[in-house]
């Protein structure tokens, strides 16, 4: 029996034809021929001439000489790692008609075939000057990227504007900057200019404090001198959004005055808010040494008692100037544009700067203490709502500038995203509440802030540290393990969100049927309606879901973000119906029913909750000062 069966195999395999081994090949080797940078100065002084005067199709035009010393290879960098972003967000795509000559001649370029960013050259015989012409194209729709440039004002990066040398610290490179806005037009920045009409001619300094100073320009402006040092300066759409009553400007008089007396020290000779609100340049939050970009839409003075809005801004990029800019995380730092940034100290630079930014907005009064805290109720209920802590530790999120560069994600409660500022400020207020307890009072964050950052006044270089500098700065203030407390903090997995440092501070996280102010000031201002904590999805004013958070009732239910929601209950969408709808199904055994567009299908979709409506809220625990309290009251 077993014979013809060895008789029939042997012959099917004769049958077949052998199969050869699959082809394998090697990998072309790729050599780096860029030079790494080094920590010496630059043979001449670039010249940087940029014309800003194409509003209506958001052209830049820039001229730029380059002095040579020597013929032969050479490679000019465009800026791909940007400080701020933590990432490699340079906007390559933009640079356009780039050409490149010496003496009257074309100097022909090749782009690297892996470092997009870099472009190679050869210096002929004889050459002392490259002079570059190149053209950044703003992004003229919110799809192509943040929009720079309107007809009534502009936003601009030197960066964005500029090729640089590669072989050096930018620091060691020389630059002196021109820039043309259009007639009529101011231009505020970090760097002192001189201006003739429309042109102003900016002082000589390094490309890398160059690419740290933008300069903000437009038709309606006006300044506010808020210290000896420090200024704001507002552009806008209109100039009823200058209108700004005098108690406003007050508050950030006092933010200043606040920031100081925290840090004890001022690293700028003097520092720029460039502040534009406008219903079309792109939002942006930017912090810079000696100046920070802010965006913000129509409303930040006019519509002032509606609600915190976008307040928060200034604080958090102002704390930067000490957190980030002047105090860097040692593996963030880089000589040059080029170098990858390593993020894994932002639970400090991001973190603890969402930390200040809070406390200094009620110190100065910019925003009320009772919105701050209300403020706070909904950053500990999106952590506490947050099932991807239970297997991605906070410092990973530290890689997500790199990894999303800040792109949507579609199911952030489960992936995480960039959570080291929000989780960061949690564990800031746990440490705040563990220096209150252990020195029986006597001490606080607050010591930290002039310990770390209070240093070397007057300094606007850069101080980088490293984990085992900030747990050296707390054991002088205060003996504890921080190694061990900070170690599993931000690394711990599985366990629930910190909110322990608001409890020892005299506040707890509690759910509430009726929204805060700052609650609904936020769905206002976002145009959408937020049932996070209820039925687990945020609608935006077009009914379409923009957020479903994991495990929760809506997506237990089947529903995703991009779908319409069409009907509640058979009665035609409405923001308001469908909150109804909330309230009423807390006394139903009924499910919530709603119709619902996905694509070109229509679905009938049952969501069986009936917790009723769920805000966040703190509440007070105790009475008398808490340590939260005795945070926020002003110095």
């Amino acid at each position: 029996m077993i014979r013809p069966l060895v008789t029939a195999t042997l012959l099917a395999a004769a049958a077949t034809p052998a199969i050869a081994e699959n082809s394998k090949p090697q990998p072309v080797p790729y050599v780096d021929t860029i030079p790494p940078a080094r920590d010496i100065a630059y043979p001449g002084t670039i010249t940087l001439d940029v014309d800003a005067t194409d509003t209506k199709r958001g052209i830049f035009t820039v001229k730029e000489s380059i002095p040579v010393k020597d013929a032969g290879p050479m490679v000019l960098l465009y800026p791909k790692w940007l400080p701020g972003a933590h990432s490699p967000r340079g906007e390559i795509e933009k640079l356009a008609g780039l050409f490149i000559t010496a003496n009257g001649k074309p100097v022909p370029w090749k782009r690297d075939p892996v470092d997009v960013f870099a472009f190679h050259i050869d210096v002929p015989k004889g050459a002392k000057m490259l002079d570059i012409s190149l053209k950044f194209l703003s992004a003229t729709k919110t799809d192509q990227g943040r929009i720079v440039m309107t007809p009534k004002m502009l936003s601009l990066q030197f960066n964005s504007m500029s090729l640089y040398p590669a072989g050096y610290f930018t620091r060691q490179i020389p630059v002196k900057a021109t820039v043309k806005y259009p007639d009529g037009w101011t231009a505020a920045s970090a760097l002192t200019a001189k201006a003739t009409g429309s042109t102003y001619v900016y002082e000589k300094t390094n490309y890398e404090v160059l690419v740290d100073s933008p300069a903000l320009a437009g038709r309606y402006y006006k300044r506010w001198a808020l210290s000896p040092r420090v200024n704001l300066n507002v552009v806008a759409d209109t100039p009823e959004e200058l209108a700004a009553t005098p108690e406003q400007i007050d508050v950030h008089k006092k933010l200043v005055e606040q920031a100081v007396k925290n840090f004890g020290a001022q690293h700028y000779d003097t520092y720029e808010f460039l502040l534009s609100i406008s219903e079309d340049l792109g939002g942006i939050g930017l912090e810079h040494h000696r100046s920070s970009e802010n965006g913000v839409k129509p409303g930040y003075f006019t519509k002032w008692k509606d609600g915190p809005g976008s307040r928060n801004l200034l604080p958090h990029e102002f704390t930067h100037s000490w957190d980030g800019k002047f105090r860097r995380g040692a593996d963030l730092w880089t000589p040059d544009f080029r170098t990858p940034m390593r993020g894994s100290l932002l639970w400090v630079y991001e973190g603890q700067t969402q930390f200040w930014g809070y406390v200094l907005q009620a110190r100065s009064g910019i925003v009320s203490k009772q919105d701050t805290l209300d403020m706070y109720a909904s950053i500990l209920a999106t952590l506490d709502n947050r099932p991807a802590r239970e297997w991605r530790a906070m410092v990973d999120t530290t890689n997500d500038p790199v990894m999303s560069q800040r792109k949507p994600k579609g199911w952030t409660s489960y992936q995480r995203s960039e959570d080291y500022y929000n989780e960061g400020l949690l564990v800031w207020m746990e440490v705040d509440s563990i220096l209150r307890k252990q020195s029986g009072g006597t001490k606080s964050i607050d010591d930290f802030a002039k310990a770390f950052f209070g240093i070397n006044d007057g300094d606007w270089g850069q101080v980088t540290y490293t984990f085992d500098d900030v747990v050296a700065t707390l054991n002088n203030i205060q003996p504890y393990d921080w190694n061990g407390f900070l170690s599993t903090r931000i690394n711990e997995t599985g366990a629930p969100a910190p909110l322990g440092g608001f409890v020892a501070n005299g506040y707890r996280l509690i759910y509430a049927d009726e929204p805060t102010l700052a609650f609904k000031n936020s769905e206002m201002t976002g145009k959408k309606t937020d049932l996070t904590y209820s039925l687990g999805l945020v609608i935006d004013k077009d009914a379409e879901i923009t957020a479903v958070g994991w495990n929760s009732p809506a997506y237990k239910a089947g529903l995703d973000i991009g779908i319409k929601v069409i009907a509640v209950n058979d009665v035609a969408y409405s923001d308001t119906l469908l909150k109804a709808a909330v309230v009423t199904a807390k006394t139903s055994k009924d499910p919530i029913r709603l119709l619902v567009k996905n694509g070109e299908r229509i679905d009938t979709i049952a969501i069986d909750y009936h917790g009723g409506p769920r805000y966040p809220r703190l509440e007070k625990i105790g009475s008398g000062e808490g340590g939260l309290d005795k945070l926020l009251s002003p110095r």
